[in-house]
């Protein structure tokens, strides 16, 4: 927030030192102006002072913009490590809680639905492969999540080969279903359970992610 308003104090500052240096072309563009300025030893100095300041104060706005544009992906760079899970790139465990905070203390929506989701055959891929194939295979799943859910739900890596899915619907399986007829594709096996708000009538979304979580080895 405070870093948007000070950039905005910059452009409307830059914006004012380019009307000023644009009025003093003007100005010096006129005959009499500059037979005066160079006929007078005072302002002769004068108009170098000027124009060293209006030069000095480009250069110190061009420099405070690399600054902000440094600071700016300092933050992005910052924010995706703390919100970002770094193998699969989609949001980490810490934003799961983030999200579930907004839910503390409140009455749940009746619409709310909770999805825990199991990477069943992860395990399997990492003992008959290697980790490096197992950590290919969390990306495949966390990229199909994340284009399912596109702008109609939160999904994150709730840690190890388990993601939590929080939302109305989604497209997971015919997506999954499209990546394993793919001939080069390592095939995806996961396992879900799913909790809604509608039917349990709970008080606390901790326990619908709970009774989603317990229904992954009911429905497997």
């Amino acid at each position: 927030y405070y870093m948007k308003k000070f950039s905005t104090f910059k452009i409307i500052q830059l914006s004012l030192l380019v009307v000023l240096t644009l009025a003093s072309l003007y100005f010096l563009m006129k005959p009499q102006v500059k037979q005066f300025i160079f006929s007078s030893t005072a302002a002769t100095i004068l108009f170098v002072v000027v124009w060293t300041v209006l030069l000095s104060s480009f250069i110190f706005l061009l420099i405070d913009f690399n600054l902000i544009s440094t600071i700016k992906l300092n933050y992005h760079n910052l924010y995706d490590a703390a919100y970002s899970d770094q193998l699969s790139g989609i949001p980490n465990r810490f934003s799961c809680d983030t999200v579930i905070e907004k839910y503390y203390d409140k009455k749940l929506p009746e619409n709310l639905a909770c999805i825990m989701i199991d990477l069943a055959n992860l395990p399997e891929v990492n003992s008959l492969y290697d980790h490096a194939t197992g950590n290919i295979l969390l990306k495949d799943f966390s990229t199909i999540l994340s284009s399912a859910s596109l702008s109609l739900c939160f999904v994150g890596r709730n840690g190890g080969n388990k993601f939590l899915a929080i939302f109305e619907n989604g497209e997971v399986a015919d997506r999954v279903k499209q990546h394993n007829l793919s001939s080069d594709a390592i095939a995806i096996e996961y396992h879900t359970g799913v909790a809604m708000n509608s039917k349990e009538h709970m008080d606390q979304i901790t326990n619908l992610i709970a009774l989603a979580n317990k229904r992954i080895y009911e429905n497997s």
